[in-house]
Formats: C-alpha cells, structure tokens, sequence
C-alpha cells in the first residue's frame, strides 16, 4: 500500500519537527517518518536554545511553552569565556537552558496540534526521484511517495549518502567521554584542565545524578564506551571515580566537522545535521538546523503550491550553507583553544583580552546567539537581509508587536509613511500589507542604531527582503523574487522540472 503525501521528512526531531510546523502552517500536506517509536531521546544531546531560536519561536507564538520550562542566563559561551548579551536590542536577550528531550517534546506537542502525521518505528530505505516526485522505500515494506522529501535524519544521514551529496570536512582529532550516572562520593564539581584537555562534572538539576564530560588521553572512534572506561578515566583525571554507578547512559563524541556541499538535490534536501556536523562547543548544532527549517519551510510551501518556481529553493542553499560554515569555523577555533600547551594557553589568554573589549565581545556574541546573520540579498540598507526587529507597533487596532503578525507565517509589509501609498494589488492574496507607527530608534544586535526606513517588506522567517527609503522602487521585484509572480501569472508545471 502507497500512501501519497506532498512533503515527507525523513527525522522527528527538532529540525525536522520545526520543518513541519512550518509547512502546516502553509496548509501544506507533510508527514515526518521517524524510527524512534517514541519522542524519547537516550544521551546527552542539545542544552539549550540561542537567542535568535527563542525568536523565531516566538514568531510562531509558542516561545512561552518552552520559556516556562527553561532558566535564562544572559550570556554565550565562546571556549570557556562568558559574553553578555544583556544589552542586545531583543526581547530575548539570553541563553535559555532546555535539555532537548523537552524541546522535542514540545515542538512535537505543536505538530500535533496542527495535525501532522508521523509514522513512529519507521525509516526510509532507499528512494527514487523523477521529474514529478519522490518514490520511498521504508523499513516493514511501508512506501510513501512525495513531492519533496527533506533529509532531517542527523550527521549519518541515510538521505545525504543516497543522494550522493558528499560531505567533505575535517576528521576528527580529539574525542571526549559523556556519561549522566550517579555518584556515592561527592564529586569535584565544576571544570578542570589537565595537560589532556578540560573535564566537567555538574549535578542535575532535580535529581541526584551527575552529568560527566571528559576529554580523552588519546583520540577514540566508534564503540559506545563502558562503566570500566568512565571510572579509569575518572580516577586519571580526578585520583578517583566517586563511587561511580548506576549509568543512565554513557558516550563520546569527537571533533568530526564536516558539511554537505549541496542542501539540494532537485527534490531531495537536506536541513539540520543531516547537512552539516560539529563539535558542540557553544551550543549551536539544534540551533541552525531549527533556523534551516524555518528558512525552509516557507520556500518550499510557496513551491508546492506552485506560487514559485523551483528556482526559489536554491536560495535555501545559498542563504543557510554560509551559515553553517561560520558555525564550522567557530566550533573549530573553539577545539584549539581547548588544547592545553603553553602556546595554546597563550592564544587563549589573547582571546580572553580580546573579547573583553566591546566590539568584539558583540561581533562574536551577534554570531553565536543567531542574532548577527544576515543573508546575502544585496546592497542597500543594513536593515537587508537582516532580521526585523520585534517593535511595538503603533496601528489602527492598538499597539502591536511585529512578531505577533508571522504567527500565521506569512509575508507583511509594513508601512511607516502615509497610509494607502504603497501599491501591491497584485499581491495582496499573498502578501498581509499593514499601516503602521514606530516612535523608538531602530537598533541592531552589534551595529547599534541606523537609519528609520519608511517601508520594510518582512519575509516569513522574520528576515528584512526589501527596505523603503523615500521610494517603493525595488519593491515590485522584491514581491516577485520572493513571493511569485503577480496574480493571474501562474507558474507553469515546467518550472517545477
């Protein structure tokens, strides 16, 4: 039996959820194929969500549900060196604390409240792609068939590697033992460095467990390690292992950096781990792959509604893959800062100078909480390709906030001058234009204020496409680029092969 979908996401975690969140706000028909038979996660995974996350979270109106559950602190981390990012210009200028067995559960909480089927203890197999779809093979002789499968199925992706897409990168150097246990001594908590690398031990809020990172005297590949290797490596770093028992789970992970060179193959993407991996230093990897999807999400609804050509999914790739290589680069500057030799320790005091300084301490900080990007759409105004910033609006219903408009995620375009100026008739089936007031200065994370536009047309995702100065020129090709030809110019089922 064939079950017909127009997406299918091949991974249920955030990435792939936050993908399908995204295209059933669309009305589009997407079904996630999961192989996990629950939502629960074994293992240390993410810790928390960044700022511009919590913002784009707080686009779709949910930023609560995860705000309630998490504990702010308002710094990043760049190697060991706090950064504020208490004075960033945004509602949520903070790191928010969140093991990512509760983000899943509540990102999955929304999926089913927006009706989103996910097939639970299955995986895709194989698949085929021709000019009009995607034919898949899932475990328990299961197929489905799509117009587009998205590959959000982590850094061994089964997607990636049958699409042929490489992914080139850097081999692992450093490996580092993970374990959540429980001790019968108190532990020496906190960091520790050694001429190996540095170690961690913390207590689990609400619990009695205690979460243990140690860097590895020498490099290990494969091979989930045991009790025996977690309490030999304890008792060389620290002199004993606690009374260390009762693991709830114990692993590794090394420094393997690697990104997919494409985040498309005509009807097969890739988003999240599945289209790049890195050592999670700064907390990034959930981060971006969710912001993957909600780049994603949108172009791909437009597409299968055939509002836009296929072309518009190349943007994916050119917007997101920049990202994800600063990301590459910064988690690997952060694993040399973590060697421990004399020059490196060196290198790191510099930094540490380095980054006390304001321009740079905000430069790096805009970079690690998401609220520094700004895709590549041109020259003009800095607001371009920037996020738009979440102002208390002045309107004819009362004061709203920008963000409480992209609940629904779609497109505005907000009018600070004369009402009834702004000419898009065209597009007013797709387009939510609005007649506003804004009295404050506008200001962004690391540049500080600039100049008041009087028009800013805001894509779904919260990014700035088209900026108005004193002239709505540029706004027609703008509203084209990104949102289809004017009404009555249909794309053709041949822009779709």
């Amino acid at each position: 039996m064939r079950r017909d979908h127009a997406v299918v996401i091949a991974g249920g975690g955030p990435t792939g959820l936050m993908l399908a969140g995204e295209l059933a706000l669309a009305g589009i028909d997407v079904a996630i194929v999961e192989r996990r038979p629950d939502q629960q996660l074994i293992g240390l995974r993410a810790g928390g969500l960044h700022a511009r996350t919590i913002e784009v979270l707080d686009q779709r109106g949910i930023a609560e549900r995860f705000l309630s559950q998490g504990q702010r602190f308002p710094t990043v981390g760049f190697h060991m060196i706090r950064l504020d990012i208490g004075d960033f210009p945004s509602r949520h200028s903070y790191l928010l604390a969140l093991r990512q067995n509760h983000i899943e559960r509540i990102l999955a909480d929304w999926v089913n409240e927006l009706g989103v089927p996910i097939h639970r203890g299955r995986e895709v197999t194989d698949f085929a792609q021709d000019d009009h779809g995607v034919d898949l093979d899932l475990c328990g002789g299961q197929r489905l068939r799509a117009q587009y499968l998205v590959g959000c199925d982590g850094g061994r992706s089964t997607i990636r590697k049958a699409a042929g897409i490489a992914f080139a990168g850097w081999d692992p150097t450093m490996s580092w033992m993970i374990a959540e246990v429980e001790m019968s001594r108190e532990p020496a908590l906190g960091f520790r460095s050694d001429a190996y690398g540095f170690h961690a031990v913390g207590k689990i809020e609400g619990s009695d467990r205690v979460s243990v990172v140690l860097t590895e005297r020498q490099l290990t590949i494969g091979g989930e390690p045991t009790l025996r290797d977690l309490r030999e490596a304890l008792v060389a770093v620290y002199g004993t292992d606690f009374g260390v028992h009762s693991p709830t789970w114990i692993s590794r992970f090394t420094d393997i950096t690697r990104q997919a060179a494409t985040y498309r193959d005509r009807r097969v993407l890739l988003a999240g781990d599945a289209a790049h991996i890195h050592p999670p230093m700064g907390g990034q990897g959930l981060n971006i792959g969710v912001q993957d999807a909600v780049n994603l999400g949108w172009k791909l609804a437009q597409v299968v509604k055939r509002t836009s050509p296929e072309s518009l999914l190349d943007s994916y790739h050119a917007e997101r893959h920049p990202v994800a290589a600063r990301v590459l680069r910064n988690t690997m500057a952060q694993v040399a800062l973590r060697r421990t030799d004399d020059r490196t320790k060196a290198l790191g005091d510099v930094f540490t100078e380095l980054l006390g300084m304001e321009e740079p301490r905000k430069r790096i900080a805009a970079e690690m909480s998401g609220l520094g990007v700004q895709y590549d759409l041109g020259e003009g105004h800095k607001l371009l390709g920037r996020r738009m910033p979440d102002l208390d609006l002045i309107t004819t219903n009362g004061p709203l906030r920008v963000f409480s408009l992209l609940h629904d995620a779609r497109p505005l375009l907000l009018n600070f001058g004369e009402p009834d100026r702004l000419d898009i008739a065209y597009w007013a089936d797709r387009v939510w234009q609005i007649d506003v007031g804004y009295a404050g200065a506008w200001e962004l994370p690391a540049l500080g204020t600039v100049t008041a536009p009087d028009a800013v047309l805001v894509r779904p995702d919260g990014y700035v496409a088209w900026v108005g100065v004193g002239t709505q020129e540029g706004l027609a090709e703008a509203l084209t680029t990104w949102f289809g030809q004017p009404a009555g110019q249909q794309v053709s089922a041949g822009e779709h092969t």
